[in-house]
């Protein structure tokens, strides 16, 4: 098993393609964080007025609610954010976009980019080899189709790792050179769906919602995975994969009003929606999120050995 992953792991990172996929995440990691800081922010200087900056926002949103009406859930949106505000200024924490681990949360966003790479890699890993008749070779060799196929998921597994560690220390470099590397121990402050302001540890939060993002990374690749063993076209796998990713998680705020919605995948893999306890669907919980999780992380997998065992490879 070893010696398969080793050699799963060669045909990856011995292609120009993949430190191409390595050095973009990084450039654009860079691009995404300079554009957010000159973009939000153009004529801010530090964070000497984030008290003024923030007083004229509580003012601005408590006379939106006086003067405008557009349902329940965009004055709860907006009064959470005026309590939240409030907060910080109570107790003088600065804002969080104004520190480094702001900008490390904003750079989570990038997941989808990671997540869009590693299905290249995932949907080229068993499509690829039929597509280059390579996968006789594999098939001859002492070892079980299983174990094969195993190897192959790992290995990119193991690729979509490596890019969202690559993600994380670039977002924290960055945002450290921009921000400095002073406030790392700056709390996070944030409104659950109750209207009750909490305080929590911003490292752990910014760590967890990684974790978190992973979790859609992790089933987005499992799919690719399977699509790429039920078919034979590499190409068909990966756009596939990246249009049912980006379809699925594109319709997520509109099912949401339905309460079978929360059995769909895309529902629920967005786990962040529970650090803040708003979670899409009304009912739903993180221990339901999971166990959905884990169903059809089981069903795509199943289906993905169940047809490698018995696929023909002698076309």
């Amino acid at each position: 098993m070893v010696n398969l992953l080793l050699n799963e792991n060669m045909k990856i990172y011995c292609r120009l393609r993949t430190w191409m996929f390595v050095i973009g995440l990084v450039l654009t990691a860079i691009g995404f964080l300079v554009a957010q800081q000159y973009s939000v922010k153009p004529f801010q200087v530090a964070n000497a007025n984030w008290t003024v900056n923030m007083q004229k926002q509580i003012l601005n949103d408590k006379q939106m609610l006086a003067n405008m009406d557009r349902g329940a859930d965009w004055r709860t949106h907006v009064t959470n954010r005026i309590n939240v505000n409030q907060y910080h200024l109570d107790h003088q924490i600065p804002p969080t976009e104004d520190t480094l681990w702001g900008n490390v949360l904003q750079a989570a966003d990038l997941m989808i980019v990671v997540t869009v790479l590693t299905v290249i890699i995932a949907g080229d890993s068993v499509a690829g080899e039929f597509t280059d008749g390579t996968i006789k070779l594999l098939l001859i060799r002492p070892v079980s189709r299983s174990k094969i196929l195993l190897s192959k998921y790992v290995s990119a597994l193991m690729f979509s790792f490596l890019l969202f560690i690559v993600l994380f220390v670039s977002a924290f470099l960055v945002s450290g050179i921009m921000h400095g590397f002073h406030n790392l121990g700056a709390p996070y402050v944030y409104a659950s769906s109750d209207g009750i302001v909490h305080e929590t540890n911003i490292v752990q939060h910014s760590i967890v919602t990684y974790l978190y993002q992973a979790v859609q990374m992790i089933m987005v690749v499992t799919l690719a995975f399977m699509i790429s063993v039920l078919t034979r076209s590499s190409s068909i796998s990966i756009a596939l994969s990246v249009g049912i990713m980006f379809a699925g998680t594109s319709i997520v705020g509109f099912l949401a009003q339905f309460n079978w919605a929360k059995y769909y995948l895309f529902e629920n893999t967005d786990l962040t929606q529970y650090l803040t306890g708003s979670p899409n669907v009304h009912g739903m919980t993180l221990p339901f999120s999971v166990t959905v999780i884990i169903v059809y992380f089981i069903l795509f997998n199943a289906l993905a050995w169940t047809v490698f065992k018995k696929k023909d490879v002698t076309a």
